[in-house]
């Protein structure tokens, strides 16, 4: 959960990232099937018909890292996918933990059990620092394999909130249990949408947690549900053994693999 809050840091830091134009562009709208700020406005009336379009950071008219408007439209696509369903999974964790629902078997290897607290971050807290390394590393592998695996890249007209299968296509964690297979391109463009508008309501619901346990009324309707929490969200590895440092290394790890592999897309792009 805490991790939610430094990706949406990062996506509200993209708001202030410099716009230049280059000559060349990675890809064009005629040569990859990428989406542009008209499309944006038609999809935004199928989420919401009464709000419709709304951007008023003006993010659909940037060009991050100097590319094209479209590449930049396919991150902020992909970005808002994938923030909704770490919310989703942020917001049914919370709830969760704040009814003290465990697994039954024990936690660690030498008998220590899971830690049953009032609210989702305590469990964090409680849990050792070689618990949050394996937590981090499968983080870690999920990201660097969407951004390496897939067929097309989503910032070169590939699909937004695809997870590319495993070798041999055994696991798909997109679609596990093929639930999918036998829909057609309409319902599955109809299931997106509802993703998204589940995602963005998740987002509101995890931030309405946040609020609460750490400003008491802040959320009135949560007042009675969600207990204080006397820790720093914005510290999340604050009682690791080397607090400073490994707070850091994970966001440099794994924008540091983004970039490498956008590197790569472009440049095979531009052959």
């Amino acid at each position: 959960m805490k991790l939610l809050i430094g990706a949406l840091l990062v996506g509200v830091a993209t708001a202030f990232a410099p716009s230049s134009p280059v000559a060349h562009r990675a890809a064009t709208k005629s040569s990859l099937s990428m989406e542009t700020k008209a499309d944006l406005s038609t999809l935004a009336v199928k989420l919401n018909p009464l709000v419709k379009f709304y951007d008023p950071l003006g993010l659909a008219d940037q060009e991050f890292w100097g590319l094209s408007n479209e590449a930049t439209i396919g991150w902020i696509r992909e970005s808002e996918v994938k923030h909704g369903r770490i919310a989703m999974f942020a917001f049914v964790g919370y709830i969760v933990h704040a009814n003290h629902i465990t697994w039954p078997w024990p936690m660690m290897l030498d008998g220590t059990p899971f830690p049953k607290v009032d609210t989702a971050p305590e469990a964090w807290d409680a849990i050792p620092d070689s618990a949050k390394l394996q937590i981090f590393t499968a983080i870690g592998f999920f990201e660097f394999w969407r951004e390496a695996a897939c067929e097309k890249h989503y910032m070169s007209g590939g699909k937004i909130g695809e997870m590319p299968p495993f070798f041999g296509g055994h696991p798909s964690l997109y679609d596990p249990l093929k639930l999918n297979t036998k829909l057609t391109a309409e319902e599955k463009e109809r299931k997106l949408v509802v993703e998204v508008n589940n995602g963005r309501l998740a987002m509101l619901g995890i931030m309405g947690f946040l609020a609460e346990s750490k400003l008491e009324g802040s959320v009135p309707f949560l007042s009675r549900f969600i207990k204080h929490y006397d820790g720093d969200y914005m510290v999340p590895l604050a009682k690791t053994i080397i607090p400073n440092a490994s707070a850091l290394a994970f966001p440099a790890i794994t924008f540091s693999l983004f970039l490498f592999s956008l590197q790569k897309k472009v440049a095979a792009s531009t052959k």
